[in-house]
């Protein structure tokens, strides 16, 4: 089965639809690349997963071993690069609610974020710049 189906909507834009689900994620191309950015670029769709992903599989890490994150805000930075225009870092600062974790619980959190799918799978000349703030 598909994971996605995709339509070129024109103007730059596209409409991809989960099929699973269902739900749909317009993109746009990004203004710096003729687009009008109303919506995520593909690109941000890319640095955006990695934030998502990170959190998601320290979810599951804090679930196992009981405790939570709840609360966690993730802000992501998408640096891009020239010849060829691509993403060359990739900034994750991840805010926890309370800086009540104990050193076992923040070392679950640090490692399990860096052992997410997405960080696996991103090229390793990509940077990946990854902060964590506790009580923030």
């Amino acid at each position: 089965m598909n994971t996605s189906n995709i339509i070129y909507k024109g103007e730059l834009r596209t409409e991809a639809e989960h099929v699973r689900s269902g739900n749909k994620i317009i993109t746009d191309a990004p203004v710096d690349n003729q687009g009008k950015g109303e919506f995520f670029s593909p690109t941000d769709l890319l640095a955006t997963s990695l934030g998502c992903c990170m959190v998601t599989i320290m979810g599951i890490a804090a679930r196992t071993h009981g405790f939570n994150i709840d609360g966690t805000k993730i802000d992501v930075t998408k640096v891009m690069g020239t010849n060829p225009r691509r993403v060359v870092e990739i900034i994750v600062n991840l805010h926890f609610p309370h800086d009540n974790y104990s050193t076992k619980e923040r070392k679950l959190i640090e490692l399990s974020a860096k052992e997410c799918p997405v960080a696996q799978s991103l090229h390793p000349n990509l940077k990946q710049t990854i902060n964590f703030y506790y009580g923030s």
